[in-house]
């Protein structure tokens, strides 16, 4: 099965409309889980001791946590069915303050661009879509745009 036009034109009718925002607990655990998951070993993400030496509150989140924040959200909003495939095509990812651990971060999503292609199998769309982090004092903390090929 691939991408009907229907369901490309219902992204086309989405882009700019803001997901309602969701937020996301930042937790000790999950900062040390994610830095093995992905094999960093940095101790600002594995040592709180020696985060607050440096000037930190606490263990700082690996920047490309951020890019886990959210992405399902997007993908279960905007690509609601099973029967499609969704592939990650791309990510820019610019940080503005570190996320530490104790951070509420809030995501707010939207789609900035639907485009298709026509295959020898069938249609594919290339979905772009934004997404802004802010923590609880309302700073900015990082802005990802990520683009999903689904087909």
């Amino acid at each position: 099965m691939t991408i009907s036009p229907q369901q490309i034109s219902q992204l086309e009718s989405r882009i700019g409309v803001e997901l309602p925002p969701v937020s996301y607990d930042i937790e000790k655990g999950l900062i040390r889980r994610f830095a093995q998951a992905v094999g960093d070993d940095n101790p600002l993400w594995q040592d709180e001791e020696y985060a607050k030496e440096i000037g930190y509150q606490s263990l700082v989140a690996p920047p490309n946590l951020i890019l886990t924040l959210g992405f399902d959200q997007v993908l279960a909003e905007f690509i609601a069915d099973d029967a499609l495939t969704v592939l990650h095509g791309s990510t820019e990812l610019v940080c503005h303050a570190p996320v530490q651990a104790g951070d509420v971060i809030t995501a707010s999503a939207k789609i900035v661009n639907v485009r298709q292609r026509q295959g020898k199998t069938g249609a594919t769309a290339f979905v772009t879509f934004e997404i802004g982090y802010t923590n609880q004092r309302q700073q900015a903390v990082a802005d990802c745009r990520q683009m999903a090929i689904i087909y």
